[in-house]
């Protein structure tokens, strides 16, 4: 049995282990500009990779000071973890999989189309009613008024590579046909018509384009692309989890099978 709990003890150190970059990706989502906007969507990674880690830290208590009781529990709630983190990721997969991107001729940034995102993220995020809340909350961040002192000729922004949310709240949709006087400062649109977010901008700083389709399609896109890139860190940790999982069943089961023999 000795053996089994030392297997199982490392086990769970390395599951510990795990939890760091699980936490660590939440952290990163959480301290996105946009989901600072995006109450809901910011701490729930970080929560689940703490259960890990104290999940693991019961698991390797148990084996180090040979508790079956609390490596039994630690079986069951790793089980749940596991399977809760696995849901997270195929509707994470799911929801980000569609991205409304599209190429502007002369530009090399993209702007991107609300109807190109899953219907599940336009409802849950850009749904009315939510809206009204981010809306406040990116007219009050930073996200737009910084690009002022990055671009200042019409070359230099036109040559940006924006970030979605960049692209779609603080300028207008170049369909439009508006002129560039500067990042968030365009004039007399020539195709107004060409779009329902051209009579949405505004120069007001405190309006942009917040109002628009676009700023929603651009939030959703900004969502996709870090939600994407957290996805590849924990398809690994989650692979990692379960291989160690199942090798902490069997050293179990072993445990068990000794403790039989020896009565």
């Amino acid at each position: 049995m000795a053996m089994s709990n030392n297997i199982t003890a490392l086990v769970n150190f390395i599951a510990l282990m795990c939890s760091i970059p699980i936490i660590s990706a939440g952290i990163w989502l959480a301290s996105k500009p946009d989901s600072e906007c995006i109450r809901w969507l910011r701490w729930p990674l970080v929560f689940i990779g703490i259960a890990f880690l104290l999940v693991a830290l019961t698991g390797f208590v148990g084996a180090y000071w040979k508790k079956e009781g609390l490596l039994g529990l630690y079986l069951v709630l790793m089980f749940m973890l596991i399977v809760l983190l696995l849901v997270l990721l195929v509707l994470a997969f799911v929801a980000t999989r569609p991205s409304g991107a599209y190429s502007v001729p002369g530009a090399a940034f993209r702007e991107y189309r609300l109807a190109g995102f899953s219907a599940w993220l336009r409802e849950h995020v850009t749904g009315d009613d939510n809206w009204a809340g981010i809306r406040a909350c990116l007219a009050e961040s930073r996200i737009c008024p910084r690009l002022g002192g990055k671009y200042i000729s019409a070359a230099e922004f036109f040559a940006a590579h924006l970030s979605p949310i960049e692209s779609g709240c603080c300028k207008p949709p170049m369909v439009c046909g508006y002129q560039y006087a500067g990042p968030t400062n365009w004039n007399g649109a020539a195709n107004i018509v060409a779009d329902v977010d051209c009579a949405m901008w505004s120069n007001d700083p405190r309006q942009l384009c917040y109002n628009c389709e676009s700023c929603k399609a651009g939030l959703l896109g900004n969502l996709r692309r870090e939600w994407r890139k957290a996805n590849v860190i924990l398809i690994v940790t989650v692979v990692v989890l379960i291989c160690l999982y199942v090798i902490a069943c069997n050293a179990y089961k072993n445990a068990q099978l000794e403790d039989t023999v020896k009565r």
